[in-house]
């Protein structure tokens, strides 16, 4: 059974992804493990090469050493260098990221090694991979030990395309003038708190759904920079925000290669000049709900920054 589910990665874009489930895993595993043999097998006949005269013991310590630096280093390092993708994951279309679809790093990867040889496929499963195979069985979400500690998820990579779903689409007059605003300093829980009102709005109260819009496109401008055009209505003005991130962010991952990027690539698109704004936005009529009676925008308090059509960013 494919399960798909939707997270939302750091730039506040939503992505639906295919979780990955246990046969794909497996294969993906088995893959893993034989490469793994490989490389022990050849660490160890070099190492017994060059030293035949050594100690039984000490033999023995060293061998025993390699095994765990090599079963724990192995998903460790492709893990963290490829932003969650082993061979056999590529193999197999997939990858490890957080439980918000966000990329891994090396804390990440060293809980998965970590769980995988002590608990999941190692020592507490007598190296049958029992325990990863009866939780990842368990998981809704195909989680193994590993990923319950870690905060992780395995998914059948797929990048980001098509319309952004769920969301208003975005002003043509602003489409371009949204090239250049710096978005850096947006921080990713109030950029995903204006996405989830976005996406309620339709159903939120009229009087309510304004206030909100107002208070949401106010906290974003001030991190926002230039500052937006004249008359731009508070909704009209997040949607732009959001979708110019989208677009950073699909173009951004696409830009990255298979293995997780290469070193030169740019971690994002860089602003390009602000282009000139046609006309204000003119000040529009917000009913209440449908079938009620309009009003218009009420003006700004005197000692907050000029309107710009429904709320007013700090001066």
């Amino acid at each position: 059974m494919v399960v798909v589910e939707r997270v939302v990665i750091g730039e506040a874009v939503e992505l639906d992804v295919r979780t990955a489930r246990l046969p794909s895993r497996s294969l993906a595993l088995a893959l893993d493990v034989l490469l793994m043999a490989v490389l022990l097998v050849a660490v160890l006949l070099v190492m017994s090469a060059v030293g035949a005269e050594v100690d039984p013991a000490l033999a023995a310590a060293v061998s025993l050493t390699t095994t765990v630096g090599v079963f724990v280093g192995y998903p460790l390092l492709w893990e963290t260098l490829t932003r969650g993708r082993s061979p056999g994951k590529y193999a197999m279309g997939l990858r490890v990221v957080r439980v918000d679809g966000g990329p891994i790093v090396f804390r990440h990867a060293l809980a998965r090694a970590l769980a995988g040889f002590i608990v999941d496929f190692g020592l507490l499963s007598l190296f049958t991979g029992l325990i990863g195979i009866v939780v990842s069985a368990s998981s809704s979400r195909g989680q193994r030990v590993g990923d319950l500690l870690a905060g992780t998820v395995v998914v059948r990579e797929r990048l980001p395309g098509g319309a952004f779903t769920g969301l208003p689409p975005v002003d043509p007059r602003l489409a371009a003038w949204a090239t250049g605003w710096e978005l850096s300093r947006l921080p990713d829980d109030l950029a995903l708190a204006a996405r989830q009102f976005l996406v309620r709005a339709p159903q939120i109260a009229g009087s309510v759904r304004y206030a909100l819009a107002d208070r949401l496109a106010a906290d974003v401008a001030a991190r926002v920079a230039p500052p937006p055009p004249a008359g731009v209505p508070a909704e009209a003005y997040l949607a732009a925000v959001l979708g110019e991130r989208h677009r950073r962010e699909v173009r951004r991952l696409g830009a990255r290669s298979a293995w997780g990027g290469s070193p030169g690539a740019p971690p994002s698109v860089a602003p390009a000049p602000a282009a000139p704004f046609p006309a204000p936005f003119p000040a529009a009529p917000r009913p209440e709900r449908p079938g009620a009676p309009t009003h218009s925008v009420p003006a700004p308090e005197p000692e907050r920054a000029p309107s710009t059509g429904g709320f007013a960013p700090p001066g």
